[in-house]
């Protein structure tokens, strides 16, 4: 089953900088199939037994931490839920049309009441929340760059680790590797 792995902070604070070619031997070295990186942002495509998405989510973390020497948080999706992240319209239309942004942020396991209630108080007059299961989806009327609202506080307010991306790399994953 066609897999992504959605990596957090690859390249970030001050670590060295992990390329692409590197990370998809590290997978390949590992036994993964069919690797290959998109964009330069940690996202790694893959073909993968994703019958335990968390035990997949770990064996990486563990492998990616071995190669690397520290650890690199890891979400996992198949094929079929990043296209349903791509597709999904958790706004209204006219409202996202003059949106700044559209990010996802995904987490490893769905939102529970209490984070969900949380993420969604964070709503301010620029920034809008949808959560649907392990991704929250932020509407922002300004560059996030701009906003007072960042992965960081999502992770501070939902008590867990999650990863950011913006909407157009789940629809240009789902287009380019299509329904497999």
């Amino acid at each position: 089953m066609k897999c992504v792995a959605f990596l957090r902070a690859l390249n970030f604070g001050g670590k060295s900088a992990v390329t692409m070619d590197y990370l998809r031997a590290i997978f390949e070295a590992e036994n993964f199939t069919k690797v290959e990186t998109y964009l330069e942002t940690g996202n790694v495509v893959f073909d993968g037994d994703a019958e335990d998405p968390n035990g997949l989510e770990r064996v990486v973390e563990q492998m990616l931490a071995d190669a690397l020497g520290y650890d690199v948080a890891t979400f996992i999706r198949t094929n079929a839920e990043v296209r349903n992240i791509a597709k999904h319209k958790p706004f209204m239309t006219a409202t996202m049309k003059t949106a700044a942004a559209l990010n996802v942020a995904l987490f490893k396991d769905a939102l529970d009441e209490k984070a969900t209630r949380a993420l969604l108080a964070l709503r301010t007059p620029s920034d809008s929340f949808h959560v649907r299961g392990r991704e929250l989806y932020w509407l922002s009327q300004t560059k996030p760059s701009e906003s007072m609202i960042s992965n960081a506080i999502f992770e501070i307010t939902a008590g867990r680790p999650s990863t950011l991306r913006g909407i157009n790399t789940f629809r240009q994953l789902a287009q380019k590797y299509g329904p497999r």
